[in-house]
């Protein structure tokens, strides 16, 4: 006997028929290949060209790159960002993310740094 899960929606206004529900996400990632040497801006431009490929949003900063988009495609993309690093030749990659996601409402990065800036 198969038991049917309920149709209540797991996010506030979204839809209860829908097969699944999409989380986006914005993640603050970092990336660092150890064992290559000083210099490691050719490791953090592939990985732009892998988040570009992949049709996410970013933000490239001093110390790591903003990403917005739908939570396994980000995940993925981070994913393929390591075994792309690995085949470049690091034998080892240090990483740290910061994320967030919320339901009560759609936010870009821009939103959020516009709410910011509107209180200066």
């Amino acid at each position: 006997m198969v038991r049917q899960r309920s149709a209540k929606p797991l996010f506030p206004g979204s839809n209860p028929g829908a097969a699944f529900f999409l989380m986006k996400v914005i993640v603050d990632f970092c990336l660092v290949p150890l064992g290559v040497g000083v210099s490691v801006s050719k490791y953090v431009a592939a990985c732009q060209e892998i988040f570009e490929q992949a049709g996410l949003k970013t933000h490239l900063h001093a110390y790591g790159t903003n990403i917005e988009g739908e939570w396994d495609q980000v995940f993925a993309t981070i994913k393929k960002c390591h075994e792309v690093i690995h085949e470049m030749g690091a034998p080892r990659i240090s990483s740290t993310l910061k994320l967030g996601t919320r339901t009560d409402r759609t936010q870009t990065m821009e939103d959020k740094v516009k709410s910011v800036q509107e209180k200066l």
